[in-house]
């Protein structure tokens, strides 16, 4: 396969030397369009539409364009040839004809699959239907030096998908159309959230406390100031300090980096939305993902009801609402009220069949015992509330349920994709819940609990009003928008092991 792919370069080598020889520039430095192809397409049927079936001498001209893009076809027959070109819009076929090109057809024996040109000339349509540009004019813009994937609906090797995301590009227009639903997706939000007065900004990701989720992060080290800094985790404090200084509506859309494994719904690396709310509360940021996430998928797919796996997920608004320890009694047979310590608890998990360590805290066999049981069973759009203050350290306590704080978690086809609390905005008791989570981490060895953020602290202690705050996984959001299986699908470039001969 090395020596028939060293041949192909080889090739395309001798015909980049012709090109040269002939005086042409193989990469010239611009090329002005006059429109893209579905520009141009679309342009054609509306003056076909105009003219009509009967044009004739009088009628105005056919459009003439300049058009450019990847060769991604070529049929030569005699004294004519088709290429299909593909640029970011979409595919219009190009027609050469000898006696119109004279000596630029040849220009074709240095042509290859591959190649970017630009070509100008009328538009029309063949015998066979097709919207063609008939080319008068032919230039080079890029040889390609390397052959293309050969099959053109799709790679099947994953590994070169992902690690040369590039050649996914080419081989399979689906995978553009699923990234720029993306982009319409993280646009929809945006505009849902600024309609209704927030504002977005910017918090820092080198941070010297990685607190705000239960997460181990990554480390780096500062040289000038010789301190350890952390790839942040969350967003969460630095947007609730600006919540503290007098903004009533913020939000970031930004990457979060969190130290650990790769699965279908996890990188190290990954998109997050956290908006913070003042004089909201739980219950209404409810309200307000149900709207945003539905008017999301709205703009990105035209409707609300969207194909996933063998599921059809509905999010039209409303959204059931269960009870965290009903539904978890209900699913597993474990109250978890019955077992306030974590050894009575350990030993409760472990007989259900689940793997625990020698030592885990509460909060984390309930995570556990929720992710078993209960988030399988969540395939329509489902609020799941009011956790136990073991799991939620940042979070406002529920008046009526001791032990319980105000907290919703949003799932769909199995998977979270949303996460907010009724914010703790009392100081002496975030301080206590930041050092209860300080001695879990020693005691049990556990370096993905959150942290004790001292000036978090301080900027509390000067007050900040009743907040709503919300996070949103914008990577496993689109995934469900897009109908993707795995969160690899829906990041332009995940992270991938480093192989041996990079």
């Amino acid at each position: 396969m090395l020596d028939r792919e060293e041949g192909l370069i080889g090739s395309r080598t001798a015909k980049l030397n012709r090109l040269r020889e002939r005086g042409i520039e193989p990469y010239p430095p611009r090329y002005s369009r006059t429109a893209n192809t579905l520009e141009a397409v679309t342009e054609f049927e509306a003056w076909e539409a105009a003219v009509g079936p009967e044009s004739g001498e009088g009628s105005s001209p056919a459009p003439k364009h300049s058009l450019a893009g990847r060769i991604v076809s070529m049929r030569v027959m005699g004294r004519a040839a088709f290429l299909d070109l593909r640029d970011g819009s979409g595919r219009v076929q190009a027609m050469f004809r000898q006696n119109v090109l004279g000596e630029v057809f040849d220009l074709l024996k240095d042509l290859d699959l591959g190649d970017f040109i630009g070509v100008s000339g009328s538009m029309l349509r063949t015998r066979t239907g097709e919207i063609t540009i008939e080319a008068q004019e032919v230039t080079v813009l890029s040889k390609g030096m390397r052959p293309l994937p050969e099959k053109f609906h799709g790679l099947r090797d994953v590994e070169i998908r992902y690690r040369q995301r590039y050649l996914d590009l080419i081989a399979d227009p689906d995978v553009m159309t699923a990234f720029t639903q993306r982009s319409r997706v993280i646009n929809s939000i945006r505009r849902f959230l600024d309609g209704r007065g927030f504002l977005e900004v910017d918090t820092p990701i080198l941070v010297p406390v990685a607190a705000g989720a239960h997460a181990r992060p990554f480390d780096t080290h500062h040289n000038a100031l010789d301190q350890r800094l952390y790839l942040r985790i969350a967003t969460e404090l630095y947007l609730k300090r600006l919540i503290v200084g007098g903004f009533d509506k913020v939000y970031e859309i930004g990457r979060v980096f969190r130290n650990e494994g790769i699965d279908q719904d996890h990188n190290p690396e990954f998109t997050l939305l956290e908006s913070y709310e003042a004089y909201a509360d739980y219950n209404s940021v409810m309200e307000m993902v149900e709207a945003m996430i539905s008017t999301a998928a709205l703009d990105a797919r035209g409707t609300m009801a969207i194909p996933y796996g063998e599921h059809l997920i509905d999010f039209k608004p409303p959204w059931p609402r269960l009870q965290l320890r009903d539904e978890l009694q209900r699913r597993s047979g474990v109250d978890i009220d019955a077992f306030p310590d974590d050894e009575s608890l350990v030993k409760k998990v472990a007989s259900l069949g689940i793997d625990v360590g020698i030592r885990e805290s509460r909060g984390r066999l309930i995570d556990k015992l929720v992710s078993t049981f209960v988030e399988p069973t969540l395939i329509q759009p489902t609020f799941l509330l009011d956790y136990p203050e073991d799991m939620s350290p940042l979070a406002k306590g529920k008046p009526d349920s001791p032990g319980y704080v105000e907290r919703f978690e949003a799932f769909a086809a199995g998977m979270e994709i949303a996460n907010s609390y009724t914010e703790l905005n009392d100081p002496a008791i975030q301080r206590e819940r930041f050092e209860t989570q300080e001695s879990i981490r020693e005691h049990y060895e556990d370096d993905e609990v959150d942290r004790l953020d001292e000036d978090f602290l301080t900027a509390l202690e000067y007050g900040m009003p009743p907040t709503g705050g919300l996070g949103v996984g914008i990577d496993r959001l689109v995934m469900l928008l897009t109908g993707q299986a795995s969160i690899r699908d829906v990041l332009l470039f995940p992270q991938m092991r480093t192989r041996r001969d990079e």
